[in-house]
């Protein structure tokens, strides 16, 4: 995700993950809520940033990246954890490779976004709110 705008930009789009969390900054506080950003090529700082929101955060909006197809170690720490999650992906990963289909973060999730490149972290934000809100009501 640190190359976001210069790793193939025919896929994953132009825009820099900075570019990407100062627009899901602004989204954040006109919408009344705190959003805390925190990106790693590091499947155990992936891990210790999961488990450290716990009792923090509300909820997660991760893009597991790689590790989608290949970290129990990931979901075991979501799934740990016990709050919501929205999983993003820039590109549709159901229209590339036939690795990338499983995700082993989908089944613990709340829901997946993919295929709509940066926008993909917007919506998957919005969602992530709404279902948060939907839970307080009920």
């Amino acid at each position: 995700m640190n190359l976001l705008g210069k790793r193939e930009p025919g896929i994953y789009g132009s825009k820099t993950l900075q570019e990407i969390n100062d627009t899901l900054q602004l989204d954040a506080e006109n919408l009344g809520v705190e959003l805390r950003c925190f990106q790693s090529n590091h499947e155990g700082a992936l891990i210790d940033a999961v488990q450290a929101a716990m009792g923090e955060c509300d909820g997660l909006l991760i893009n597991p990246g790689g590790f989608t197809h290949t970290s129990v170690a990931l979901r075991d720490a979501i799934s740990g954890v016990a709050i919501p999650t929205v999983e993003v992906h820039l590109s549709n990963v159901h229209a590339r490779e036939s690795f990338r289909h499983h995700s082993y973060i989908a089944p613990i999730a709340v829901g997946q976004i993919s295929g709509f490149g940066a926008e993909s972290y917007r919506l998957g934000l919005l969602a992530l709110i709404r279902h948060l809100q939907q839970g307080k009501s009920e």
